[in-house]
């Protein structure tokens, strides 16, 4: 009842994230889509850009999220967290591609520069605050649904906000320098998100192909695993250590060395306790796989 009403938290915090994320960036897309129309500005239309990815990317990690929490069936034994980085990867290729096209725009507006209105720069500032003002909102939801779930999706969601903070100065400061007469400094501003959105795409990218690969789990999270493991009266040792992680699930196997006179009954409660120790100090969801060596035999293999 407890696991149940746990998970149930976990899934209200982690939709109000996601709904919040919806709401505010739909809001900046339509006072952008605005400013950008009035303005001409290049500056304007990339962070536009920015906010079309971000509400694809949310509206994507809201439904695949969804099916990568799914439990694992008959014809998905290890679960459906792949899903997630798959998903990265068809993500981290749209944000690339729209940042290339964005480059090019903002390069033709380096050589066709355009001189933005008294009535354009008021919207344009205007909107830039509207926007910083939506993404402080949604930071501040985001911070307190990490604290309360510990969600590494929206850790990672709310660093990539924190920088679209940045984004939003950037547009206001090209602006400014454009309405003092320095009309490049539009298309530079254009130029510097593009490659702001294809270091993003990088990023994800290469944390996508991370979990696809089926990388090891960070050292501390392993020397925490031995540690733990070594804290048990009986276990003497453990070998072959494995782990990789899958979506919200963290995949461990390995082997204890037992004294060799141990009832098989007794091995079998030691590597259960082994296990319910693990679950209770390693965050995440655990799937783990045990398997008992008597100890003569692991020492006669190593000499």
């Amino acid at each position: 009842m407890l696991k149940r009403m746990q998970d149930k938290g976990y899934d209200f915090w982690v939709k109000l994230a996601s709904w919040t994320a919806i709401i505010m960036v739909s809001l900046m897309i339509m006072a952008k889509v605005w400013a950008w129309l009035a303005t001409g500005s290049a500056a304007m239309l990339g962070s536009l850009t920015d906010s079309l990815l971000d509400i694809t990317a949310t509206l994507i990690n809201f439904f695949v999220l969804r099916y990568a929490l799914l439990p694992a069936d008959d014809d998905h034994r290890y679960g459906h967290g792949k899903a997630e980085p798959l998903a990265g990867l068809a993500q981290a290729a749209f944000i690339a591609g729209s940042a290339c096209l964005l480059a090019f725009h903002g390069i033709e507006r380096l050589f066709n520069p355009i001189d933005i209105s008294n009535t354009g720069f008021n919207i344009g500032i205007a909107v830039s605050i509207f926007a910083i003002v939506c993404t402080l909102i949604l930071v501040f939801v985001q911070n307190i649904v990490v604290k309360k779930t510990g969600s590494i999706a929206i850790k990672a969601d709310s660093l990539h906000y924190k920088g679209d903070l940045l984004l939003n100065a950037s547009v206001m400061l090209a602006m400014i320098l454009a309405s003092l007469g320095w009309t490049a400094a539009d298309a530079i501003f254009t130029i510097g998100v593009a490659f702001f959105l294809l270091y993003n795409a990088w990023q994800v990218g290469v944390e996508s192909g991370t979990h696809l690969m089926d990388k090891e789990l960070p050292d501390e999270d392993k020397e925490e695993i031995i540690s733990l493991v070594g804290s048990h009266e009986k276990v003497y040792g453990l070998h072959d250590i494995r782990t990789r992680q899958a979506g919200k699930t963290k995949f461990i196997q390995f082997h204890i060395e037992l004294d060799d006179n141990l009832p098989l009954i007794i091995a079998h409660q030691v590597a259960d306790e082994v296990e319910t120790l693990l679950k209770a100090n390693i965050s995440g969801e655990l799937d783990i796989i045990i398997h008992q060596d008597p100890l003569s035999v692991v020492s006669k293999s190593q000499n």
